[in-house]
């Protein structure tokens, strides 16, 4: 599978969503420079390691969890190689036992679907219902990969700038969680 690497938002946006479109007209208004890479939409390994090699970023794996009561949500950054377990991450950020959201909690607050979760969603959360954790190993690549709001495109952006800018532009702080691997 070739992909190609392009710099900025797309020539055409015709047939794009228009939540993908909103996350360009973003990092554009916020002079956040990106690349991008058009893709089938990512729900193999096959897929993901295609947009790594082109990318050439650290690519999460962004999960979406919340408390039992379904009180509290959570967007967690973590490596693609290091695994999620519930009980170390809810020692390290005091809650109850995490699991996964559900899709309507996901829409609902991010404006995102299953298979296209990712930091940009934040731009979507206003009321501030979404905590953002971030693992440390996140923090110390040069860039980080994720999806526009949608699974069939990944934008490359530097991790200075989406920490730096553009989650504090969200009105969003960020708590730096440790993972084993």
């Amino acid at each position: 599978m070739s992909l190609f690497l392009f710099h900025g938002r797309p020539e055409d946006e015709s047939g794009r969503l228009s939540k993908e479109i909103r996350v360009y007209d973003l990092l554009d208004r916020l002079e956040i420079k990106y690349d991008r890479v058009d893709h089938e939409p990512a729900m193999n390994m096959e897929v993901c390691r295609a947009i790594d090699e082109a990318l050439r970023a650290t690519i999460c794996k962004n999960l979406f969890l919340c408390n039992r009561q379904k009180t509290q949500f959570y967007l967690l950054m973590i490596p693609d190689d290091k695994v999620f377990k519930t009980k170390e991450l809810s020692a390290q950020i005091g809650s109850a036992r995490l699991s996964f959201a559900d899709a309507e909690s996901m829409e609902k607050y991010l404006d995102i679907t299953p298979g296209s979760v990712s930091v940009m969603g934040l731009m979507n959360d206003t009321g501030h219902h979404v905590r953002l954790l971030v693992d440390e190993d996140v923090l110390r690549g040069e860039f980080v990969g994720c999806h526009p709001c949608i699974n069939t495109s990944s934008i490359r952006l530097r991790t200075k700038d989406v920490f730096e800018v553009f989650v504090p532009y969200t009105g969003h702080d960020f708590t730096v969680v440790r993972l084993k691997e």
